[in-house]
């Protein structure tokens, strides 16, 4: 599976649990990058970006994939980061995702939002 073939599914796991502002951000003209896409959304409550996270990890390993490389910010609770290597999820409490700001960080990036 192709790292835009991903990126996708992992949309699609964050629809299931209605995140707000999607965003899939492909780092791939980007040099020194550590992955080919970023996918960022938000949520209201720590219960929900952990049933979004929850929901990710569902779909990606439905469509064959293996469980994330590595996963960080469940306990926490307000930023939850899945690596599938060439894609990285961040799953933000709103004002987490405010606060760190990736899309203005990653600025060169193709950025598409998600409706």
């Amino acid at each position: 599976m192709t790292a835009e073939e991903l990126s996708k599914i992992i949309v699609k796991g964050m629809e299931e649990k209605k995140a707000s502002n999607i965003v899939v951000m492909d780092l791939r003209n980007i040099k020194n990058t550590v992955s080919d896409f970023f996918v960022l959304c938000s949520g209201g409550s720590d219960t929900q970006i952990e049933a979004i996270s929850d929901s990710i990890e569902e779909q990606v390993i439905k469509a064959g994939e293996s469980a994330p490389y590595r996963s960080e910010g469940k306990s926490g609770k307000q930023w939850i980061l899945m690596d599938y290597v060439d894609v990285v999820a961040h799953i933000f409490l709103k004002d987490r995702r405010e606060f760190f700001g990736l899309e203005e960080l990653w600025g060169d990036a193709k950025i598409t939002r998600v409706e």
